[in-house]
């Protein structure tokens, strides 16, 4: 149990939805308000089991190949974007197609069809099989090289001299900078990626638990395992040196982990839902937690327009963000 004499949580902030997902959440629900169960959704429409668990209830069918989509049928993209072919079979396919890609990410698409326009090749930071990998490194046929690592950079053979960096939206400075540094000592030359393409939501959280970690005694990351941007909020967690553990709710919560320990840091992954972090906390008191103690922290004010087509009278077209 937590320490009964002053046990305490400490709430990171910001947590959980970032306006990506936000979005991208709100694009399903007025779809199938708009034109009715089912719609079909090409991949997790965001990394979270509860999330997409609740929006198939609604009637979303959630599809990898777009062979499975009836013609006629409405499709939404998810947020992690997907790759010209994607975009050209579903256009074939004639789907009424709604775009959940994250602004952040598209930005990223764009930035890599103009230099690919002026001679140039890539070098993508991220992880292999990630869906917005897949999606980013999709927008060229050729000219396009993965790297997960330092080690990886020793394996890239650009043909030419021109040469830019991009990355996986998910990941932070900090996540990129040891990789970049190395892109940097064997390309002098590389064009370098605007700051703007880290996702904010990603260092804002990370940067959250830098603060956290130091002063609580086990860290709690609401998450669910396929999330890229959860698991690095625990990693970096135990980077710093304080014990932490990813879970997808408050079943999944271990009373032994708490045993003895005065301060319990808790935060969420971009995609995790404040309900899920609501339920952790009753259970952390239930535990022994006699105080929840909101940290000072950035305080986000990111709203995306959705997509022609899906703003009802009297509705915002721009998303307010979800509590």
């Amino acid at each position: 149990m937590i320490s009964k004499h002053n046990g305490e949580v400490l709430l990171a902030e910001p947590r959980g939805f970032c306006a990506g997902v936000d979005r991208a959440i709100e694009i399903v629900e007025r779809a199938l308000r708009k034109y009715g169960r089912p719609i079909y959704v090409r991949h997790e429409i965001v990394h979270n089991t509860y999330v997409v668990n609740d929006l198939k209830a609604k009637g979303a069918i959630f599809i990898e190949d777009l062979a499975e989509v009836p013609p006629g049928a409405t499709l939404v993209f998810s947020a992690h974007g997907v790759s010209k072919a994607v975009r050209v079979e579903a256009a074939q396919r004639g789907f009424q197609v709604f775009d959940a890609t994250c602004p952040l990410v598209t930005k990223v698409h764009v930035e890599v069809a103009k230099l690919a326009k002026e001679g140039y090749e890539f070098v993508m930071i991220g992880h292999k099989g990630h869906p917005e990998v897949e999606g980013t490194m999709g927008q060229l046929s050729e000219g396009i090289y993965l790297v997960e690592d330092v080690a990886d950079v020793a394996g890239v053979q650009p043909r030419g001299d021109k040469l830019a960096v991009v990355t996986q939206t998910t990941l932070s400075v900090d996540d990129a900078a040891g990789i970049l540094a190395e892109v940097k000592r064997r390309f002098p030359q590389v064009r370098e990626p605007k700051q703007q393409d880290i996702c904010y939501a990603t260092q804002n959280r990370q940067d959250a638990v830098k603060v956290m970690a130091p002063q609580v005694d086990v860290v709690i990351v609401v998450g669910s395992p396929s999330s890229s941007n959860s698991n690095r909020l625990r990693e970096l967690a135990e980077r710093l040196g304080t014990e932490a553990h990813m879970v997808e709710g408050a079943q999944d919560l271990q009373a032994a982990w708490f045993e003895g320990r005065q301060r319990v840091g808790l935060t969420a992954g971009a995609s995790a839902p404040d309900v899920l972090v609501q339920a952790v906390i009753d259970r952390l008191r239930e535990y022994g937690a006699l105080t929840i103690r909101k940290m000072d922290g950035v305080v986000e004010d990111v709203h995306f327009p959705l997509p022609r087509g899906l703003g009802n009278r009297g509705m915002s077209e721009v998303v307010p963000p979800r509590s």
